[in-house]
């Protein structure tokens, strides 16, 4: 369970080698102790997380998780629920891929349409399941700023992470009756391996000052927060710029 300073005894990361994701693990672990398991392909990236996070007072597990493969989904979350309650499930795996290619690319566009969208709604369907049978908990799922409106820029990716924020918003609806909790992090430009090369964007922002906005928003009840917080001032104007003026817009 949550305690009343905010600190959960036990935390879920699906995308157990997301650097965003083990920020807020460890962002969590300056709290005190706590179980963690890590879910992802076993490869030496997920054991250098363990050992990164148990070095930190994280007692760690891993369990097999390929986000490609919808078939091992439902037992992967399934596992980590049996070890013990979960009382945070961390939503934190996807894909950037080229997106000049993305759009041109059948295999590559529905690569991280499986990625971002359709695996991260499976993974939220056996995490409400699971939260719901256990009677408590919180989803912690990392969107976009992306997804809010299209740019030709990076449309593709854009249009998963709008897809996954969405269904996110309804699942915090449909979890209210129960008593379970979930929280959307909308983070803009992330310097991580995944950006490396990357023109940084306005407001960018590192993985680890994105934990920091996330778990404040976990220990406060928050259902949405951007990262960071200027962000949702300058998305609301983007959001309402006629189309015409917006494609000429350096964004």
């Amino acid at each position: 369970m949550i305690d009343a300073v905010g600190h959960p005894s036990s935390l879920l990361l699906l995308g157990g080698t997301s650097e965003i994701g083990l920020a807020i693990a460890e962002r969590y672990l300056e709290g005190g102790p706590l179980r963690i398991v890590l879910a992802g392909r076993q490869s030496t990236r997920l054991a250098d997380a363990a050992a990164r996070l148990s070095r930190a007072g994280g007692h760690v597990e891993t369990v097999e998780f390929d986000a490609k493969d919808a078939a091992v989904h439902t037992e992967a979350v399934r596992k980590a629920f049996a070890g013990g309650d979960i009382d945070v499930a961390v939503v934190a795996f996807g894909l950037l891929g080229d997106q000049e290619t993305a759009w041109q690319d059948i295999d590559v566009a529905v690569e991280l349409a499986e990625v971002n969208y359709v695996a991260a709604v499976s993974v939220g369907v056996a995490l409400a399941t699971e939260f719901r049978r256990q009677g408590h908990g919180r989803i912690l799922a990392l969107s976009s700023v992306a997804g809010e409106r299209a740019r030709r820029s990076n449309f593709v990716y854009g249009s998963t992470k709008a897809g996954m924020d969405a269904f996110y918003t309804g699942l915090t609806e449909a979890l209210r009756p129960d008593g379970i909790g979930v929280t959307i992090v909308r983070p803009g430009f992330v310097h991580t391996k995944m950006t490396t090369g990357m023109d940084a964007a306005p407001l960018s922002t590192t993985p680890e000052k994105v934990a920091e906005i996330a778990v404040d928003a976990v220990t406060k009840g928050h259902e949405l927060v951007w990262a960071p917080a200027p962000l949702r001032a300058v998305m609301s104007v983007l959001r309402h710029i006629p189309r015409p003026i917006f494609r000429r817009l350096p964004v």
